[in-house]
């Protein structure tokens, strides 16, 4: 084993969904996100960096959809994405708070129960 050896940068997070039609409701009308590519069972969601990759088939024989997973969204605000995605309907099951110094978090889940968060400062500065 060589020790120059780096795995590439991380570029998609798959997530097993019972229901796609209905988790995309939630990740484009309540998220924002666009759909880059779908086909049946699957839908490729642009992040930015990473792709986020919506799968039927991974949830299909799964006994826990949601496991001990979380996904991170970087935003510079963190009460400003708070209140706007509390207007488009998200509920969430940790309101704002202070994680580190300067670095807040909000917590809330997807239709499957999988873990989001946003992560960044309180405010903008």
């Amino acid at each position: 084993m060589s020790d120059a050896y780096r795995i590439p940068a991380l570029s998609m997070i798959m997530l097993g969904v019972r229901k796609i039609d209905e988790s995309l409701l939630f990740y484009q009308d309540k998220l924002g996100l666009i759909v880059k590519q779908r086909f049946e069972g699957f839908a490729f969601l642009d992040t930015g960096a990473v792709m986020l990759i919506l799968s039927e088939a991974l949830a299909k024989n799964a006994p826990n959809v949601a496991g001990a997973v979380e996904v991170i969204f970087n935003v510079d605000d963190v009460k400003a994405h708070h209140d706007s995605l509390l207007g488009r309907g998200v509920e969430f099951v940790q309101p704002p708070h202070n994680v580190n110094g300067p670095m807040w978090a909000a917590n809330f889940r997807d239709p499957d129960g999988h873990l989001l968060t946003i992560f960044g400062p309180e405010s903008k500065s």
